[in-house]
C-alpha cells in the first residue's frame, strides 16, 4: 500500500514538473540556506581553531596602551628590557617569554627587492609561536644577545627573492643593512587576522633595535604558561609586576592591554554562532513559507482530483487510504525539495570554502536531519489537505464538475 501510494505520488509530481518545482522552491531555499550556512560555519570554525592552534598554546599577549587595544599604541609608554627581565624573573607560571618589535622594510637580494614585515625578537619566539623550519635553524641565544645580523625568512619572501632555491647561507640587505639567512621557516599560510604569516623576516631583537630603531623599546610581550590552568595566575602576576614597574597608582587603570590568546578564538566563535542563529532563523521562516506553499498546492490538487477521490471512495477505498495517499504526496514534495536544497547548499558551501581557503566539512547527521525535517514539514502541512480529501462525501465528489 505504501509503495503503491509513493509510486502514484511521484508520478503525479512528474506529470506537473513546473508546478512541482515552484512548490518545492521554498523548501529548496530554506534547506539550502541551512546546509550552506552550517557547512561553511563548520569550515570557518575549524579554520579559526587551526589558526589559533598554530599561534601557540597557553599564551598571553601584552601591548602598551589601555582600553583593550588590539595592538601597540604609538602614544602609549612602551615596554623596556627592564620590564621584560622583571616579568621573566618574578611572574609565576611563565615558562617562556618573547619580546618583539616590528615594522615594514625593504629587503633586497641581487637585483630583486620586496616589501616585507620584519620582527625583532628572541629565540623563545620560535617555541612560543610553534614555528618549525624547512631548512636551517633559528638564531641562537648567543647570536641574540650579541645582536648579530642573522635572520630566518618565511616561504613567501623566499619565493619573491630566491624562487625555489634554498636561501640558507645567503645574505640579503634590509634597508641597506646586510643580514645572513640562517633558517627557512616552514609554511604557515594566512594568519588569524588575515596577514600572510610567511611574508616576514625574524631577526634578533637587539640587532633590530641597534640597526633600525636606535632605542631599547619593546612593542609586545608574549608569555607562555606550561598549562592552560596556569594562564590566569600568570596574567595576574604579570599585571601586578608591570603596574609596579610602570608606577601606576592603585586608583588608575592599566596603561597596557593584556589578553589571553584563546579569547580571540572564543570571540570569533561567539560572533559566528550569533550569525548562524540569525541566518538559521531566516532559513526557518523560508521553510515555513515552503510548507505553506505545499499546503496550498495540495489543496488545489484535492480540488482538481475531487472526482478521482469520489471514485476511489465509491469502489471501497477507506478514508485512511485517501489520507495516506495525499500525505505521502505532500511528504514527497517536501523531501524532493529538501534533497534539492541539500545538494544546492553543499554546492554553495563547497564553492565558498574553496574560494576562501577554508575546510569543507559536510555533516552526515546534518544532511540526514535536514531530510527528515523536510519530510516532517510535508506531513505537517499536508495533513489538512489530506484530511479534507479523506472526508469528501463520495456522492458529492462524483457530482463535482
Amino acid at each position: 500500500m505504501i509503495f503503491s501510494a509513493l509510486r502514484l505520488a511521484l508520478r503525479e509530481l512528474w506529470a506537473n514538473k513546473l508546478r512541482t518545482f515552484l512548490t518545492c522552491l521554498g523548501m529548496i531555499i530554506g534547506v539550502g540556506s541551512v546546509i550552506a550556512l552550517l557547512t561553511i560555519g563548520a569550515g570557518v570554525t575549524s579554520s579559526i581553531n587551526r589558526e589559533f592552534a598554530s599561534i601557540g598554546q597557553n599564551l598571553v599577549w601584552i601591548w602598551p596602551g589601555g582600553e583593550q587595544q588590539r595592538g601597540p599604541s604609538r602614544e602609549a609608554k612602551r615596554f623596556t628590557w627592564r620590564d621584560l627581565d622583571l616579568v621573566r624573573r618574578t611572574v609565576p607560571g611563565v615558562v617562556r617569554i618573547a619580546p618583539s618589535v616590528g615594522g615594514g622594510h625593504v629587503v633586497k637580494f641581487g637585483n630583486l627587492d620586496a616589501d616585507t614585515t620584519i620582527i625583532g625578537t628572541t629565540p623563545d619566539y620560535f617555541d612560543i609561536r610553534l614555528w618549525t623550519f624547512a631548512s636551517g635553524r633559528p638564531f641562537s641565544d648567543a647570536e641574540s644577545s650579541a645582536g648579530r645580523m642573522v635572520c630566518t625568512i618565511g616561504q613567501t619572501l623566499r619565493a619573491k627573492l630566491f624562487g625555489g632555491a634554498d636561501p640558507v647561507g645567503q645574505r640579503v640587505r634590509v634597508d641597506g643593512v646586510a643580514c645572513e639567512i640562517v633558517g627557512l621557516l616552514a609554511p604557515k599560510g594566512a594568519g588569524t587576522f588575515g596577514q600572510d604569516e610567511d611574508d616576514r623576516i625574524i631577526l634578533p631583537l637587539r640587532a633590530y633595535q641597534r640597526r633600525f630603531t636606535g632605542d631599547d623599546y619593546i612593542n609586545t610581550l608574549q608569555l607562555m604558561a606550561a598549562e592552560k590552568a596556569d594562564v590566569p595566575r600568570m596574567m595576574e602576576g604579570a599585571r601586578a609586576v608591570l603596574r609596579q614597574a610602570r608606577n601606576i597608582p592603585p586608583d588608575k587603570p592599566d596603561d597596557f592591554t593584556m589578553e589571553d590568546v584563546s579569547s580571540f578564538g572564543e570571540e570569533a566563535n561567539t560572533v559566528l554562532g550569533l550569525m548562524t542563529l540569525f541566518v538559521g532563523a531566516v532559513a526557518f521562516i523560508s521553510l515555513i513559507v515552503g510548507g505553506i506553499g505545499i499546503m496550498n498546492i495540495m489543496l488545489v490538487s484535492v480540488t482538481e482530483r475531487t472526482r478521482e477521490i469520489g471514485i476511489r471512495l465509491a469502489i471501497g477505498a477507506q478514508e485512511r487510504d485517501v489520507m495516506t495517499q495525499f500525505l505521502i504526496e505532500a511528504m514527497a514534495l517536501a523531501v524532493v525539495g529538501g534533497i534539492a536544497g541539500i545538494l544546492l547548499g553543499l554546492g554553495i558551501a563547497y564553492l565558498v570554502t574553496g574560494l576562501l581557503g577554508w575546510a569543507f566539512l559536510p555533516s552526515a547527521p546534518l544532511i540526514l536531519g535536514a531530510t527528515i525535517f523536510s519530510g516532517l514539514i510535508g506531513v505537517g502541512f499536508g495533513f489538512f489537505p489530506a484530511r479534507r480529501a479523506a472526508r469528501l462525501n463520495p456522492i458529492d465528489a462524483l457530482r463535482f464538475e
